[in-house]
């Protein structure tokens, strides 16, 4: 029925692939089940690469289920961005010295809240996020891609900044693949209808609700 979920190595065999969620210890992360980082420098230290993500500004990073995330994803969060509404942009406060009495307040800052992944989405190699995107399901983002924006549902994205080449599917069987949540089912229900699921075939996957 596949591998466990649970398991930081979903095949012990390949150790630079890990299921993130098993190496997550921040609480403003949240990972879904079988999503995973692939890097043989370290998969396992994958929250060094979601950076300036402070617990008192509150934002979060959010990846569904079922995600393929390349080597050099770079999650750039809110605690990054600089006030922008005064004259200088530059961070006396960080610096000390009788400057950090000059601290901007949450409600200066440009918080653009929580950074979303949807399931199902593969992320390319060098890819960096910057704060608030939010990526639709079963998007494909290409490698050494800048996503300033959001990217909607099975839509194959790439550049910088990141923009839509394509989409993957019709409308209608896009609309239909969101309905269905395939990532939400048992792993029972998965396993029955793989082929299905590593088909290219429209029709063969509308099968799948006829015979569950």
């Amino acid at each position: 029925m596949g591998p466990n979920p649970n398991d930081i190595y979903p095949n012990e065999k390949i150790k630079q692939i890990v299921f993130i969620k098993n190496v997550i210890t921040r609480p403003n992360i949240i990972i879904g089940d079988y999503t995973y980082y692939d890097d043989a420098d370290g998969a396992e230290r994958f929250e060094e690469h979601v950076t300036h993500h402070y617990e008192f500004i509150g934002d979060k990073l959010i990846i569904g289920k079922f995600c393929a995330i390349a080597k050099g994803i770079e999650f750039i969060m809110n605690g990054a961005n600089h006030r922008m509404n005064s004259v200088s942009t530059y961070p006396f406060n960080l610096m000390g010295g009788g400057w950090e009495q000059f601290t901007p307040s949450i409600d200066d800052l440009p918080i653009k809240g929580d950074t979303v992944i949807g399931n199902d989405v593969w992320i390319g190699q060098n890819v960096t996020v910057l704060p608030g995107v939010h990526i639709g399901d079963g998007a494909v983002i290409g490698a050494n891609s800048v996503v300033a924006k959001d990217i909607p549902p099975y839509c194959v994205a790439a550049g910088n900044p990141c923009r839509v080449i394509r989409k993957r599917f019709e409308d209608d069987f896009i609309k239909y693949l969101l309905d269905l949540k395939w990532w939400d089912w048992d792993a029972e229900t998965i396993f029955k209808n793989m082929d299905a699921l590593c088909s290219g075939d429209p029709k063969r996957i509308k099968n799948i609700t006829d015979n569950n």
